[in-house]
């Protein structure tokens, strides 16, 4: 088995955000505020604020409000790519996160496509499936991401 992974942070998360979940939601009203609240929120936060927007700006389904057999559109980033035979097939799996939750998507039959790595943006659409409690999307439609956009 074969994995790569994509991490956006670079740095270990050694100092936790400590405000409530409450006051993470609100917009600090004035430019220190907002200051201040960029300092101290962790980079794995912001990343995932920012896979957010950019759910909403495309017009795609967080994948948290994704359920089972639901005909999705869904953007993120592909944090791994893996090479795994699924019954003696080969099979390319790769994880998508929208900042809100991760989703495998599967391409069954398929030892590696081209672009499909880990850190690069893409669109995938198809019904969603549950399997072992997670989101799968088994062989999407998708559209890469241009790499200026990242």
């Amino acid at each position: 088995m074969l994995t790569t992974r994509f991490d956006p942070v670079g740095v270990s998360p050694r100092y936790a955000f400590c405000m409530s979940a409450d006051l993470r939601t609100e917009k600090p009203a004035g430019r220190f505020r907002r200051m201040l609240d960029r300092l101290s929120t962790s980079q794995e936060d912001l990343h995932s604020a920012e896979l957010q927007e950019d759910t909403q700006a495309t017009g795609c389904t967080r994948i948290s409000e994704c359920s089972d057999r639901q005909i999705v559109k869904v953007t993120g980033t592909l944090r791994t790519v893996t090479l795994r035979p699924r019954a003696g097939v080969p099979a390319l799996e790769a994880e998508l996160f929208d900042g809100t939750a991760p989703l495998d998507v599967v391409w069954l039959g398929r030892r590696s496509i081209v672009g499909i790595e880990p850190g690069r943006k893409l669109i995938a659409s198809g019904r969603i499936s549950m399997s072992h409690g997670r989101r799968v999307l088994f062989n999407p439609k998708y559209e890469l991401r241009p790499l200026g956009q990242e």
